[in-house]
Order: C-alpha cells, then sequence, then structure tokens
C-alpha cells in the first residue's frame, strides 16, 4: 500500500484533470493505469479535519477535528483583527487516541507502516508515531514547511543533509528507500506532501520554465477579481507555483519508479488526493480552479473537490473515470476491503468501500455532509454543506439563510436555487439539521463585540490596497531578472 497525499492541490491543478498549464507527467500516468474519481472529496475544505477523515473514516462531525489545528477559537478569534459577526466554534485539536485508526488497522494485521511529510494531527504524544506507523520522518505539529522547501528544513523529525535539497524529493527518496527495504514483505507507506502550501517556492530553472510559457501563452491585464472578502485569482499562471507543482510530480516519479525497479508495481495499490482544494484566496494566492468556484477554505466546490485517483493492480480499469460521488473518509474501508482484510465499521462509519466501484459497480446514493464552522484564512464563511445526489446546499451561520445548488448543470455555483426549489431546500436543510444534532456538532456563536463599520474597514482594505499589491506581485514574477531573494529561498546555496 502507497498512499500519497498532496497538500493545497486543486481539482485542476494536474494535467489529468483539466490543467493546461501545470505539467504533471507521472501523477498522470498514475491516473493512466487507475480510477479516477471526476467527483472525489476532501472531508473538509482546509487541512487537518480532512486529514483525520482519511484515518478514521469519518466526518468532521465525529472525529470532532473540524479546523485546522491551531486555528483560534472562541474569544481567541477577536485578536485575529478580522471583526467577524461570530466566535468560531471550539474543536478537538488531536487525532482521537481510542480510535483504530488506518495505519493501526494495517501495522495489526502485520503491515509494516512508515509515515513521511505532513502530520498536522497533533503536537508531542499525537505524532505518527503513536497512531500506528512505525517510523516518522518529518511529522511533526506544524501544518507548513518551517523551514521552506529546501534544506535547511527546520524540522525536528527530518535532518538536515544537503543544503538546497528539495523537501518534495527528500520525503519521496525516504519513501523510496522505505519501499526497497521492505520489497520482500507487506508494508503501508504513506507519504503526505509538504508540497503544494505556502510558502510558494520553486528553483530558479522551474520558475523560468513557467514564466516563459505564461508570456507565451499571454500575459492577461487583471489577474485578481474580488470574492466575498478577499480576492481571488483568475487564472493558472503563477510560474513558481507551476515549479512547486512540477516539483511534487517529480517526487511522485521517484516513488513509482522505485516500484517499478523493485518488481512491485503489480503487487502495491496506490491512492493519490489532497486534502483540500487549491489556495484561490489568502495563503499563496497560488492558482485557479475554473470552472470551479473558491478554493481551499470556500464552502464552495473549489474548496472540497479534489483529485482522487485509486490503482489497484487486477481490479482498475486502467484509465476509467467514475462519477460516483467519493470522500477521503472512504478510503480507510476501501483499503482495507482491497486488501482483503476485515472491515471496521464501528471506526470508518462515515465512509463506504469503493472496492466494487473501481471494478465497474455503481456506489448507492447517500448523503454527505461537511460542517466547518469557522472563518477561513482564505475567505470562507461558517457553513455546513449536504450533498444529496446533483442537489448541494449551504446553510450558512452569520445569518442562517441556505444556498442551494444542482452541481451536475451548474458546477461553477453561480445560480442559487433555494428561492425556487423551496421543499427540496427545506427537506435537505431539515436532513443537515438532524445530521448535526444527532452528532452533537459544535456551532459559533455571535460575537457581543462586533461591530459591521469595523469589518467593512478590513474588507475594504482587502480591495483597496491588499488587491493592487497583488496585482503587482503578479506582473513582477513575469519580469527575466525577477528574484526572491539571493539564493532563490535556499535552492542555489554557495
Amino acid at each position: 500500500m502507497v498512499f500519497i497525499l498532496a497538500d493545497d492541490l486543486g481539482y485542476s491543478d494536474l494535467g489529468c484533470m483539466g490543467s493546461d498549464f501545470y505539467e504533471t507527467p507521472n501523477i498522470d500516468a498514475l491516473a493512466a493505469m487507475g480510477a479516477t474519481f471526476v467527483n472525489g472529496y476532501a472531508n473538509c475544505q482546509v487541512c487537518s479535519p480532512s486529514r483525520a477523515s482519511l484515518l478514521t473514516g469519518q466526518f468532521a462531525t465525529a472525529h470532532g477535528i473540524t479546523d485546522w489545528i491551531g486555528a483560534r477559537a472562541g474569544t481567541d478569534w477577536t485578536s485575529a483583527g478580522r471583526h467577524d459577526m461570530l466566535l468560531p466554534a471550539q474543536y478537538v485539536r488531536a487525532l482521537p487516541d481510542s480510535l483504530t485508526v488506518l495505519s493501526e488497522a494495517f501495522r495489526g494485521a502485520g503491515y509494516r507502516t512508515f509515515f513521511a511529510g505532513k502530520w498536522h494531527l497533533g503536537g508531542q504524544d499525537s505524532w505518527p508515531t503513536d497512531h500506528g506507523f512505525e517510523v516518522n520522518v518529518g511529522g511533526y505539529d506544524s501544518g507548513s514547511p518551517r523551514g521552506g522547501f529546501f534544506d535547511p528544513y527546520d524540522n525536528p523529525n527530518l535532518p538536515d543533509r544537503r543544503p538546497g535539497e528539495n523537501l518534495s524529493l527528500r520525503l519521496a527518496r525516504e519513501t523510496a528507500d522505505f519501499i526497497t527495504q521492505h520489497r520482500d514483505t507487506s508494508f503501508f507507506a504513506y507519504l503526505s506532501f509538504y508540497a503544494v502550501h505556502a510558502p510558494i517556492q520553486s528553483t530558479r530553472e522551474k520558475w523560468d520554465k513557467y514564466r516563459k510559457k505564461a508570456i507565451a501563452r499571454g500575459i492577461e491585464d487583471q489577474g485578481f477579481a474580488m470574492e466575498r472578502v478577499l480576492p481571488y485569482k483568475l487564472y493558472q499562471d503563477q510560474p513558481v507555483y507551476g515549479g512547486l507543482v512540477e516539483q511534487m510530480d517529480d517526487a511522485v516519479g521517484i516513488v513509482l519508479d522505485t516500484l517499478r525497479a523493485q518488481g512491485l508495481l503489480e503487487n502495491t495499490i496506490i491512492v493519490f488526493t489532497s486534502d483540500n482544494g487549491g489556495v484561490v484566496s489568502g495563503d499563496g494566492y497560488a492558482t485557479n480552479l475554473r470552472p470551479l468556484r473558491g478554493g481551499k477554505g470556500y464552502q464552495w466546490e473549489g474548496g472540497i473537490k479534489v483529485p482522487y485517483i485509486i490503482y489497484a493492480p487486477g481490479t482498475t480499469v486502467g484509465g476509467s473515470r467514475p462519477e460516483a460521488t467519493v470522500t477521503g473518509a472512504d478510503l480507510y474501508p476501501t483499503l482495507l476491503d482491497l486488501a482483503g482484510l476485515p472491515l471496521r465499521p464501528e471506526v470508518h462509519h462515515d465512509g463506504t468501500s469503493l472496492a466494487g466501484v473501481i471494478a465497474g459497480d455503481s456506489l448507492p446514493q447517500r448523503e454527505l455532509v461537511w460542517h466547518y464552522p469557522h472563518y477561513g484564512n482564505q475567505g470562507g464563511e461558517p457553513s455546513s454543506i449536504l450533498r444529496r445526489g446533483e442537489w448541494k446546499l449551504i446553510h450558512y451561520y452569520e445569518d442562517g439563510r441556505n444556498e442551494l445548488y444542482h452541481l451536475a448543470s451548474d458546477p461553477g455555483e453561480a445560480s442559487d436555487l433555494s428561492g425556487k426549489e423551496t421543499e427540496r431546500a427545506a427537506t435537505m436543510y431539515a436532513s443537515l439539521l438532524d445530521h448535526l444534532n444527532r452528532r452533537q456538532a459544535r456551532l459559533p456563536t455571535s460575537d457581543p463585540t462586533y461591530s459591521a463599520a469595523a469589518r467593512q474597514r478590513v474588507r475594504d482594505r482587502y480591495r483597496d490596497e491588499l488587491m493592487p499589491w497583488l496585482e503587482a506581485q503578479r506582473k513582477a514574477r513575469y519580469e527575466a531578472d525577477w528574484e526572491p531573494n539571493a539564493d532563490w529561498w535556499g535552492s542555489q546555496p554557495d
């Protein structure tokens, strides 16, 4: 088993998912071998909840991690300077040790278990080795690479080795070494990239490649527009981000090449997905996910829809694109099923095995729930979501309104149908409310210090000061003599 998890990689950030700017030949090749779910979803619009869902097979309403671990909640939110109407709900701040998570299920079945990369599911006493992984390379509290994407890494669980070494490639090489050392036994390797999370960094060579590609395609005069709160990126044209994506793809290639060289490719199940949508606002303002609306942190499809690939030799139809609506919570039972191990429905009760789906079977319709009672750093609003078939209902906690979208005809969520489909909206909201009540989901509360005028001043600054600054930065990156710093973030050491 090889589980590959990207960080903040958007639905259309891969060649196999429609990008004509980023180049991802290795992941595209994996998609050609496996099944690519065109309706694959993360279980939250930010990282820690989704990562917990992957390992537990549960929605966030069950495991209780509803925001990225470290985010302010309750009255602490007022120190963020956002002047928002609500105080975000409190949340669980570590992966519950009472649950037999995916790695523990495999270790209990005799698999050797290995973790490399981003963890962000709790501090010491809740690191990978506390949850079934025998080896931990680089996983700890942080949700981003504190030392950037080049050695030295400033990571307590990843010793520095060679100044300028790329982080994604290092993690892939560590994974490849583990695979080679354990080629004669069953193993579960979990490669969890820090890429393509901010800081957006690449080498001069990769930047120059995508700079020239963007110029050849034509630079748009305007690269940003305003969403409800923050500016958002209009195009896939960020040359440094292009290099960061390609570096991650190069790293995936190292793992695939190792499996081939060791004669294991026909005996290894591989999963590739992302923890949430790509960053169109906030953080690095890195990408655009058209035709989807929004990105990381947002309640719209761009925030939760992600690449989702499963390769299972002898089971998957290579190059198939199942249309079943699936989430990260489904991967726990799926991998157990594909490995011939007993399912653990008492744990992964929100997930469904996709073993039959990747072989061509259909998946019965079900209701899916997302719960994010927080404000996203990227402009998302406290909300909960219910998807039923092709219909998606979003409930907002600031004013209690609902939005209703028919995703098959409106993937960009441009037409709110809640006013026309009133009965459908009402029944879906009742079902969502029932789920939240049964799970005793935590909700945001009113902020008694809220000032509408203060919040408007913040949002005016986003429009009048931040957006022009972003435009200037965008255009500067296309200049032939542009340099972020003297050594390109440490990729060119003396």
